[in-house]
């Protein structure tokens, strides 16, 4: 036997490498078992959208009697007013903070590391008076507004564009570019990643988003498709299934972008 099989042998039968065997083993345990308790409740809502055998049926009926086309148009157009706005306000202020030095920077920046305090619900009334006194009840812009103060994003974008090179802005200096054309022509195009993995996150947060919707709209045409399902007789286990079909896709397709703006923002967080 080989001095390598004799090593080989020997660290198989040490006994510290038993309790890592045996946490890895109860590690992948309870992985499987906690994405079974989570796909357990779409599992069981698609199949009670096939109890009685008809499929195509069910499906065809919740198209044609209930205005599912518009309510997934409203959130299609909601969702994606809320990523771009929220996209565009996190890059302009995250690189204001980053790249530019004026009075009250530090302050700003304080103000919205403190903004992570204040619970979006303490928010929503003040928010819904707003929109009150704007006229944007029942209307898109009622919806997106007030979804546009998202703080995690200003603080993922400054700290991206911490770590890009100085030279980067000193060479749009020398070029004699504006702040609006450094940031969108030179520190944009460097943050691909970053922007893929924020969209992303906010469009299925957006999409799914209950409880400021279903405050600040009432009327069934404008509602989008989390409420309607909720508030909707007859809307069905079919239209919960529909409704959460498209977030489901856009996170297969995209999910190791999601994950990478997750690990960003956990390590943000921490």
């Amino acid at each position: 036997m080989t001095d390598q099989s004799l090593k080989s042998e020997a660290w198989a039968l040490s006994p510290g490498r038993f309790p890592r065997v045996g946490a890895g083993w109860l590690l992948t345990a309870g992985t499987v078992l906690f994405a079974a308790m989570w796909f357990y409740p779409i599992w069981a809502t698609f199949a009670r959208s096939l109890a009685g055998g008809n499929f195509l049926g069910e499906y065809y009926r919740v198209l044609t009697s209930t205005q599912l086309p518009l309510w997934y148009l409203n959130s299609v157009v909601t969702s994606a007013g809320v990523t771009a706005g929220v996209l565009f306000t996190g890059a302009t202020c995250g690189y204001a903070l980053s790249q530019l030095q004026f009075p009250g920077r530090k302050v700003l920046w304080w103000l919205v590391l403190a903004s992570f305090a204040v619970p979006v619900q303490a928010l929503i009334v003040s928010h819904f008076f707003l929109m009150f006194q704007f006229g944007f009840i029942n209307s898109w812009a009622g919806v997106i507004l007030p979804q546009l103060i998202a703080p995690l994003a200003v603080i993922v974008y400054k700290q991206h564009f911490d770590g890009l090179p100085k030279e980067l802005r000193e060479a749009g200096i020398m070029d004699n570019a504006s702040e609006f054309r450094m940031l969108w022509r030179l520190f944009l195009p460097l943050s691909g990643g970053i922007t893929a993995g924020l969209g992303i996150i906010t469009f299925i947060g957006a999409w799914n988003a209950f409880l400021w919707p279903f405050l600040v709209v009432t009327k069934e045409e404008k509602m989008n498709v989390a409420v309607a399902i909720d508030q909707v007789p007859g809307a069905g286990n079919s239209t919960v299934v529909m409704a959460a079909l498209p977030a489901i896709i856009v996170f297969l397709v995209f999910q190791k972008r999601i994950i990478a703006a997750i690990t960003t923002q956990g390590s943000v967080k921490g």
